[in-house]
């Protein structure tokens, strides 16, 4: 760990605990931000001491949408704290690339953590196991169990230190060339573009109703995909959005998704 003027060892040692209860307050409006706040708030109870204005507005930031690949969050947690620290000492720090440096790490560390953990040692662990659980051998589990938590943990400790290290010296030789304000920029642009491509890939519309006849017919939805593709679930979220504007509970939200989905359904437009 980098000598720090706010923060021990210890300090990070409680994120790194916490961190294991990423995946405790999943939920379906912001995902894991719940667990990365919990995770992140000792430090910041640190860093921020006896200022409760500037404290809350740092867990109130960090409150944001967020997901990533459980083994790999202590790595933007160590980034983020690493960044709340210079935002503490600095007065001109800019508070935004926080989320922004965070969002942008989102899609490709979880692209890399699910490909390795979910996709490969995942599956190395389940046929070294297997193989000897079904001779009887009670070294399976046992061996399934070494083989791919061994390493989740490493990477989970190891990710604590390397992203708080990482983010101190980056941040340090970034505002000495001057080239904050476009690393923020690109950081949101970039955020911007996994919130675009997460819209496309995990809103689902189908409205099967065909429009015409005999061989002319068309669905409503090879109509709408031929203006745009994708632009049904682009329409929808942006309805969600204005709801959310417009002031709408998160649970009514959901309510009405759900409604959307029986009436649509069952009347035959959605499919």
């Amino acid at each position: 760990m980098k000598s720090s003027e706010l923060l021990t060892k210890k300090d990070l040692m409680k994120t790194y605990w916490r961190s294991y209860t990423m995946e405790w307050a999943w939920n379906y409006e912001r995902q894991s931000n719940l667990g990365y706040m919990y995770a992140i708030m000792p430090a910041l109870r640190k860093i921020y001491k006896d200022d409760d204005v500037k404290f809350k507005k740092a867990l109130k930031r960090h409150l944001e949408f967020f997901n990533i690949t459980p083994w790999l969050s202590t790595f933007p947690l160590g980034i983020s704290i690493a960044m709340e620290e210079q935002n503490a000492l600095k007065d001109d720090f800019d508070e935004e690339s926080i989320n922004n440096i965070k969002i942008a790490l989102m899609g490709p560390l979880s692209g890399i953590g699910d490909s390795f953990f979910w996709g490969t040692l995942r599956v190395i662990a389940t046929g070294i196991g297997t193989s000897l659980a079904m001779q009887g051998n009670i070294l399976g589990p046992i061996l399934f169990l070494i083989t791919f938590n061994v390493p989740a943990i490493l990477a989970r400790y190891y990710g604590m230190y390397i992203g708080y290290n990482i983010g101190a010296s980056f941040i340090e030789k970034v505002q000495k060339t001057g080239l904050m304000d476009k690393l923020t920029y690109g950081a949101s642009v970039l955020g911007l573009g996994v919130v675009g491509a997460m819209v496309a890939t995990l809103v689902t519309i189908n409205m099967p109703m065909k429009i015409g006849s005999g061989d002319d017919a068309q669905t409503v939805q090879k109509i709408f995909d031929g203006i745009v593709p994708g632009i049904l679930p682009l329409l929808f979220t942006l309805f969600i959005f204005w709801l959310d504007k417009r002031g709408w509970k998160s649970q009514y939200i959901l309510l009405l998704i759900a409604a959307i989905g029986i009436l649509g359904a069952w009347s035959g437009l959605l499919g």
